[in-house]
Formats: C-alpha cells, structure tokens, sequence
C-alpha cells in the first residue's frame, strides 16, 4: 500500500513531491510535466505573474526561477521583466530532472475508494493502491464556456487552453470572448500570427497592468499603504497571498465573493501595446447566442444596455477562464465525487487541504473557495506544499517505520 500518491505534475504537484521527498514520505506522482503550461497556452505568451511570483517550490530554495535564469544566461528580474512561457516550461522541466528524476510519464484514468484507501488505474491498466491522494490536476480540466455557446459544434467553437500553436488561424477571421489576461495577450498574439481577430468583451473598457518600475524608491508610508504581493500590489493582495490560512476562517458566503471578484480582468502591462490600436475591440457585449451559416459562424451580441449587434467570424475562441468543478474529473468515480461536500463545484477542504472524504486532498485552483486567490496562481505553490508536506507528515494514518525506506516513484503530468 502506498502511502501517498500525487495526480498532476503542475507546479502544485512538482512542489510537494520535492517537499514530501525532503520529508522521506514515501510516494508516486502521476501526469504528464508542465502539461497545462506546455500544451494548453499559446506559443509566445508571456506570463503576466512577476518573475518572483512564478514559482515552483523546494524546501531547500536551492533551484528557483532566479537560478535557472542564471545557469541558462537568461535576462531575469524580480519584476519588470516578464517571464516567457517557454521559460518557465523550461524551468519547470529542470526542475523535475534535478529535484524529481525518478519521474514517469503515465495518466491516471480512474480512482476509486476502497476500504483503506484508494485504487488508481493508470493508463495500461495498471493499478496501485494509496493510503493518501493528493490531487493537484490544474486547471485544464475546469475550462469555461458560456451556455450561449456551448452548444455549437467544436469546428466553430474552443476554449483558448485548447490552442498553443496559433498557426492554424492564419488568414482566417477569429472572435475571442473576454476582457483578462489570456484574452488580451490570445487576441494580441493572434493578430501577430497574420489572424483577422477582434475582441469581445462585457466590459465597457479594457484593463492592464501598470508597468513595475524596480528602481522606485517607495517611502515607508507607501510600502505598508500599497505592498507589493505575489498578488499584485496592494494591502488586500498582500494579506490574501500572506495569510490564506486567516482567509479559510471566513465565512463561506465572503470567501466565495472574494474569489470571483478580487483581481478582475485585466492583462498584463506588457500586452496593452499589441492590442489597442491593432486588435478591434468589441466592449460593452456580451454573447447572447450564435448559429452556424454554412462554414461560418454569426454570433449575436447583446449589450449592457440592451442594445444588439451580429458578428461573423470563422471561429469563436472563448477565453473566458476556468471555473473548478468536481463533476469534470470524470476519472474520479461516480461514488467517490458524490461523497464530495462542495461549494459551487469547489470541493469543501479542512485547514490542511483534506476534503470531506478523508484522505483525498485538493490543491490549487479547486482549492481558492477554501485558501482564496492565491491559489489561481502558481505563487500559491510554496504555501500549500508546505503545510501539506506537514500536516501529512503529522497524520495518524501515517506510518513512521515506513520513513526509513522511502519509496519515491515520479510520474508526471
């Protein structure tokens, strides 16, 4: 019986295989590395999180981004620089050859509860069984897609963490939904990629980033009025991203509004010159239905005012961001997601991450309804890998003579 098993290997997943193996907790981590970062965001983004924030985590801090940078003679900062997407894949997969080398690649394609813990089924058909599952699956699962669109066939809709290479667009005419990061920088760098884009949104107005300035000398007054945060700037940023063990003391109705509203759309400082003046805008609408003509699309808008307006377009990207939802993780049994207490799809997790089904653990995004928008983000990492590695080291379920003889098999996402 294993003692614990990962699903994902994100940067949630990687950070507590490193921690529980610096702890000698015997364990296995399923998935494929950086796969959401990887596969399901677009060639040429660049992370709007700065350089510190974009974090995967090992106890010791002797490999962070800042190093991997270095040893590579990559530009880097703390802030002010944004970090590319195919460097921190890089950085990501570094890390899992330094840190987790014993890693294998292997999905898991069910798991199911058993009297004295769980079986997972991996992809040919093989079976282990666990005491602990932690499941640090990302984001990928959790895609959003308005009703009003929803139903159209997969040639004329998609959601953006489908794309990565935007080639396939050239020439073609594309409309993506939304008005945050991974709409702006989607709708900028398909520009770029010779696509006839334009940018659908509800907000009256676009919103992006200020641009970091390293050098500003802040007064002592202006630091405590406005830290800086892995969150972003801000008193509330810097309390949400410091202490998510106070935010899980809230009441559930306050958590909830937190989440959905604090940090609204907006894209990164950098993205705000590849898009106003180059990308139409189409502010103010909101999709209301669509229908196929042919081999195009009209989508019919509605705005906030009541007014309508129709699009034609080759194709409907929606970036309209991720929402967790227990009933997506088909591969959990039935009867397993059933036992699941949630809140709005989010599972209900205790103070050291454990669902109401003992010994089934959630990490990042599935986790914001309980540890607030922190974990959205993979500065969210370090925390969580953390107080789990502790809390599962302190379990009484957990056996110490099996500490002597850890047994680390990586398998990843």
């Amino acid at each position: 019986m294993l003692d614990v098993a990962i699903v994902g290997a994100g940067p949630y997943g990687l950070s507590i295989a490193a921690h529980l193996r610096r702890a000698g907790i015997p364990f296995r981590i399923f998935g494929r590395p950086m796969d959401s970062w990887q596969a399901h965001m677009p060639k040429g983004m660049r992370l709007k999180s700065d350089g510190f924030a974009s974090t995967i985590n090992d106890p010791d801090q002797k490999f962070t981004l800042k190093h991997f940078c270095e040893d590579r003679g990559i530009e880097y900062r703390d802030t002010g620089i944004p970090v590319k997407l195919e460097t921190f894949v890089a950085f990501g997969l570094a890390f899992k050859e330094r840190i987790l080398p014993e890693l294998e690649n292997k999905l898991v394609t069910g798991i199911e509860q058993i009297p004295d813990g769980f079986q997972l089924t991996l992809e040919g058909d093989e079976k282990v069984k666990a005491r602990r599952v932690v499941m640090a699956v990302g984001i990928t699962h959790f895609a959003f897609i308005p009703s009003s669109l929803a139903q159209l066939p997969s040639k004329f809709v998609s959601h953006s963490f489908q794309h990565y290479d935007l080639e396939p667009f050239r020439g073609k005419r594309v409309a993506v939904i939304g008005g945050g990061a991974s709409a702006t920088e989607l709708a900028g760098l398909l520009n770029e990629a010779g696509c006839n884009v334009q940018l659908v949104s509800r907000r009256a107005e676009l919103a992006f980033h200020n641009k970091p300035n390293p050098n500003e000398r802040r007064s002592l007054w202006q630091q405590i009025r406005h830290p800086q945060s892995g969150l972003g700037p801000g008193l509330r940023s810097w309390i949400l991203s410091t202490w998510p063990n106070w935010f899980h003391r809230f009441p559930k109705a306050m958590r909830v509004n937190i989440v959905r509203t604090h940090l609204g759309p907006s894209g990164g400082w950098f993205v705000k010159d590849m898009v106003i003046g180059k990308v139409p805008l189409v502010l103010g609408y909101s999709p209301e239905r669509a229908e196929v003509e042919g081999d195009h699309v009209r989508l019919h808008l509605c705005g906030a005012d009541g007014s309508k307006r129709e699009i034609e377009t080759d194709h409907i990207i929606c970036a309209t961001g991720y929402h967790a939802d227990m009933d997506k993780l088909k591969f959990i049994s039935p009867s397993l997601r059933a036992k699941l207490k949630t809140i709005d799809g989010s599972p209900v997790l205790s103070q050291d991450f454990e669902s109401s089904v003992p010994g089934l653990f959630f990490l990042g995004l599935a986790a914001a309804y309980s540890f607030g928008p922190l974990m959205r983000f993979a500065y969210g990492a370090p925390y969580s890998a953390r107080h789990l590695c502790k809390a599962l080291a302190n379990s009484r379920t957990y056996s110490r003579a099996s500490v002597a003889k850890p047994s680390v098999v990586g398998v990843a996402e």
